[in-house]
């Protein structure tokens, strides 16, 4: 191959090596790699396994071959990555609290935070370019995240601030790194707690057998350092309504380290709460557990509240939420119910 050539191919194409852990389940290629490859569809991945760019091990394989541990792909797919356009969208937003440099908004259950991949539109940053001009960002940031120095899953509800200004935006940023926020939610967790109170620790990572969620690592060296803080606020008997108040902010932090410690959040899909975990075998009581399930549809997780330094002023900011419809009727079924037992 000529120069020339290899650097027209450079040009066009893009080259991408990945291994696969140790604990990989089996799991199509295809599927495999849209969790690892920015804005790439399964569609544009089939039509790259059936012209022969994906191999395995060196050889080639078609779309439904099941990633194993180990393995060792490479994909070559056109180049450039599409850029990712910001689409304002007038989308209605529930905003708490606005001045010249900070916005808190109140975000429901169900909204994605910033674009991604598989989420482009109907995003909290589509309907936060829609209503404000010329929001900051973060260096470094792939997808472009305006104003965004911290973020809510997107089956999560409550309280999040937004950046006005490039001060506020890296003033904010300074604190959450920092840790002098106060934040505080309440969940909605499976099980009974010996104790009033608790802390949890336990490094966080990408879980070696589904990289879409957390899992805890004992071993400092992997992950982040993750420290929860529990207190519990009611006691229904199979579940019990608690508050938690992180010292750090990692991703699903609450969700995994709930799950750590065997108490997962009620109707959390992803960490085995969607399950009857705990309770009796009576089918009265199974179909009671479906009723909050339809009643919660998600996992039961609030941004209760929370406290900044205002980047300007200095002033002590603190923002509170009440439980939204959803989980508030899911407690107090669960109230109610706690109440015929006694």
């Amino acid at each position: 191959m000529s120069t020339e050539n290899k650097e027209q191919e450079e040009e066009l194409f893009e080259h991408y090596k990945i291994i696969a852990d140790k604990g990989q389940e089996p799991l199509r290629i295809d599927r495999f790699l849209m969790d690892r490859i920015p804005n790439r569809s399964r569609n544009k991945l089939q039509v790259a396994a059936r012209n022969g760019n994906i191999l395995v091990n060196g050889k080639t394989v078609k779309s439904n071959y099941k990633v194993k541990p180990d393995d060792e792909i490479s994909i070559v797919l056109p180049y450039p990555v599409r850029n990712l356009e910001l689409i304002p969208e007038n989308i209605p937003l529930n905003i708490v609290y606005e001045d010249d440099d900070v916005i808190v908004i109140n975000k429901e259950a169900g909204m994605v935070v910033h674009p991604g991949f598989g989420n482009y539109t109907g995003t909290l940053v589509n309907a936060l370019v829609y209503h404000f001009d010329n929001l900051p960002s973060l260096p470094n940031n792939y997808f472009g995240r305006p104003g965004l120095v911290h973020r809510l899953d997107k089956n999560t509800s409550g309280i999040m601030v937004v950046a006005k200004t490039e001060d506020a935006l890296t003033h904010l940023a300074k604190q959450f790194f920092d840790r002098t926020t106060q934040r505080r939610y309440q969940a909605l967790v499976w099980g009974d707690f010996d104790e009033d109170e608790g802390t949890i620790t336990g490094n966080l990572a990408r879980s070696l057998k589904n990289r879409k969620i957390m899992d805890v690592f004992d071993d400092s060296e992997i992950g982040k350092h993750a420290v929860t803080h529990y207190k519990v606020l009611e006691r229904f008997g199979y579940t019990t309504l608690v508050e938690c108040k992180l010292e750090t902010g990692r991703t699903h932090q609450i969700r995994v380290h709930m799950k750590h410690i065997k108490h997962p959040l009620f109707n959390d899909i992803e960490y085995g709460g969607d399950r009857i975990l705990k309770g009796t075998v009576y089918t009265k009581y199974k179909q009671f557990v479906e009723n909050c399930f339809s009643v919660l549809p998600r996992q039961a997780l609030h941004a209760k509240s929370l406290g900044f330094e205002h980047p300007r002023t200095g002033e002590w900011m603190q923002f509170e939420s009440n439980l939204p419809e959803d989980m508030a009727k899911g407690i107090e079924k669960w109230r109610n119910y706690s109440k015929t037992k006694k």
